[in-house]
């Protein structure tokens, strides 16, 4: 699965990990995470993160 790149702080979503603190379960497709979850470090939402090259 692809990771995501948060360009606000760096922080790299990888669906491999997930974001279990914050209820993402390891395996999830970040297409598949809601829209309301925000970037664990930085408070931002889904719209301010790329696919990382």
């Amino acid at each position: 699965m692809k990771t995501y790149v948060c360009e606000v702080c760096g922080y790299v979503y990888d669906p491999a990990v997930g974001d279990v603190d914050n209820g993402i379960a390891a395996g999830t497709a970040f297409a598949d995470i809601h829209d309301e979850w925000v970037c664990p470090p930085c408070g931002m939402g889904k719209d301010v993160f790329v696919e990382e090259a």
